[in-house]
């Protein structure tokens, strides 16, 4: 390796480093219960993960940490839905790999597809743009301009689509769709569960089938960029481990709550409550990075 690699390479690991080692327990605490708060609801956790610690101050915890906190998070999920995830699997396996069919376990083996295809597409772009989206897309003026625009959109679309589709009416081509919507989430500030029932209600589905099916969805690709950052970080430093963990921790604790909190809310009340404040919050992001009270990056 040249001089001059080694040079830019040494340069990049000390502006990095410092910024992720530097999460103190307080600020891991706080980071864990907007993690929980925020990942479920439609409001983009990712972007609470980096607008709060500028807003107070601190330095920006890094996508590394910020997609291992996320691990919290699925946990719940799995807990909370893990009767729905025995049986999906179970129907699942036995349909593939001992070839049983049976017409009761047929949606359950269906659904497994389902998750299994509308995870494809956030793979491939989050391989894709891994650079990107741990580096300029932690722009707070991109974060801020999502924040507004997938709030419109979601305010638009529970207002103009019927609701009418539920969980088994989804097929492969909604499966695919939703995955596409999910893979937007890669940008911070547009929520992954924010763009995925935003989605679904684009097709015609409930409020809580689109949420639900959104939260099934949402666990392979937690799981699998939580745990392969959390691999690549292991031996590096560059993780303060034991903040990190408790805030993992904590999101795990307030996401259970979350989930179900959310659930309930949305068999009779619309999504415009959190379309009002991602708004509300683009627009002070944008106002503070504008006059120079927070920096963009």
């Amino acid at each position: 390796m040249s001089t001059l690699a080694c040079d830019s390479f040494a340069a990049k690991a000390a502006t990095l480093a410092p910024v992720e080692a530097s999460l103190t327990w307080l600020q891991a605490a706080v980071l864990g219960i907007v993690q929980g708060l925020t990942e479920f609801l439609p409001i983009s956790s990712t972007a609470h993960l980096r607008v709060v610690p500028a807003f107070a101050g601190w330095s920006d915890p890094g996508a590394a940490v910020s997609a291992i906190i996320q691990l919290g998070t699925m946990a719940a999920v799995v807990l909370f839905f893990w009767r729905d995830l025995v049986r999906i699997l179970g129907a699942w396996f036995a349909t593939v790999v001992l070839r049983r069919r049976s017409e009761s376990s047929r949606a359950d083996s269906r659904m497994g597809w389902f998750i299994i295809a509308g995870t494809i597409p956030i793979s491939v772009f989050g391989l894709a743009f891994k650079d990107h989206i741990e580096t300029s897309a932690r722009d707070l003026r991109l974060i801020g301009a999502t924040l507004i625009f997938l709030g419109a959109l979601m305010w638009a679309c529970d207002k103009a689509f019927p609701q009418t589709k539920a969980v088994s009416d989804l097929n492969l081509r909604s499966a695919m769709f939703f995955g596409l919507a999910q893979a937007l989430a890669l940008i911070p500030g547009v929520s992954r569960s924010g763009a995925t029932i935003t989605a679904g209600r684009a097709m015609g589905f409930s409020r809580e089938a689109a949420a639900r099916y959104s939260f099934l969805l949402s666990i392979p690709a937690v799981v699998l960029s939580g745990g392969l950052e959390a691999v690549s970080a292991g031996g590096s430093g560059a993780v303060a481990w034991g903040p990190t963990l408790l805030a993992t921790v904590i999101a795990f604790i307030v996401g259970y709550a979350s989930i179900a909190w959310l659930l309930k809310w949305l068999v009779t009340h619309s999504t415009a409550m959190f379309a009002g404040y991602r708004i509300l919050l683009g627009a002070t992001v944008l106002l503070l990075v504008t006059n120079g009270a927070i920096a963009p990056k």
